[in-house]
């Protein structure tokens, strides 16, 4: 079964009800490979988790934007999914330690044969065995399936990006996705792209697929802050020459505080207060608004 991303993704409604779409959308790559998306109407946030199966171990990528089982029922879905592969011990880890990557970590706290990865730093490092963060390649071994980690910090001190030889998917998490990228601390954010551009040079990778879809098929349009109802969002995944644009383009930002469009992505170099104040307004207004229409703000500054 050859990998495949040919999925349209839940998306929020316009009543915003729960009960409205799936709580958790779930669509198979492959016979071993698994992204899930978590409802609109649950959270804004709607993250994309990953679940990869080896021979051995399987290992789920972020567990959600909420806690609650009724809203997040995470648990349960993997441990369905993981039905069909008996014997696996489960690694639970994140991209990195943000609250939409990490709120359903507590459903597997007591599950049997689980290791749940800590969210600081020093846990993530001592789990994966960096020895020389950020600028170490570390392997993940789920037993005929070698994941590659590297450190990619910037958006975050924990953040990682994972690669799986197997679907040539390099999971990017919040740092390359078709949304807003909060670069906050931005000299090590550039490092981090510049590594990472780096090493899929080397790589045979054929998507970057992240966390979140935040732009609409517009080029350099996004939908605001906070909205719940996205019906003309483009594909989650990003061919991988767009990581070698951004490359080039966070290089060029240096020193270059503030908001940068571009088609598929925006960037925002070191985001302070009033700066995302601006954006929480911008949403706002965007949902006090029509839900269904896509948002009217600005124009690219760049592609």
């Amino acid at each position: 079964m050859a990998p495949n991303l040919d999925v349209e993704w839940i998306h929020g409604t316009k009543s915003g009800r729960p009960g409205d779409e799936p709580l958790l959308q779930v669509h198979q790559v492959d016979e071993r490979t698994f992204i899930l998306r978590q409802s609109k109407n649950v959270s804004y946030e709607a993250p994309f988790l990953h679940l990869l199966i080896g021979d051995r171990s399987a290992l789920l990528l972020d567990t959600g934007a909420v806690g609650p089982v009724e809203l997040n029922p995470i648990r349960a879905t993997v441990d369905q999914l993981l039905a069909a592969h008996p014997g696996r011990r489960l690694i639970v880890a994140h991209t990195h330690s943000h609250g939409d990557h990490v709120a359903g970590d507590h459903q597997f706290s007591n599950r049997p044969d689980t290791t749940v990865v800590g969210r600081e730093l020093e846990a993530v490092q001592q789990f994966f065995g960096f020895t020389d963060w950020p600028n170490d390649v570390v392997t993940l071994d789920l037993g005929g399936r070698e994941l590659e980690v590297l450190a990619i910090p910037g958006h975050h001190r924990t953040h990682i990006a994972v690669y799986d030889p197997q679907t040539g998917f390099l999971l990017t998490g919040d740092t390359v996705y078709p949304g807003r990228l909060y670069a906050f601390d931005y000299p090590e954010f550039m490092r981090s792209v510049d590594r990472l551009a780096a090493f899929a040079e080397d790589r045979d990778v054929s998507q970057l697929v992240g966390s979140h879809i935040e732009m609409t098929t517009v080029p350099g349009k996004d939908y605001p802050l906070g909205a719940r109802y996205q019906p003309d969002e483009p594909p989650l995944q990003l061919e991988p020459a767009a990581l070698q644009r951004l490359r080039q383009r966070s290089l060029a930002l240096a020193g270059k505080i503030g908001k940068h469009t571009f088609d598929e992505l925006i960037i925002y170099n070191s985001p302070g207060k009033v700066m995302m104040i601006r954006e929480m307004l911008r949403g706002r207004l965007y949902r006090i608004g029509s839900r269904s229409s896509p948002p009217r703000n600005g124009s690219a500054s760049g592609s």
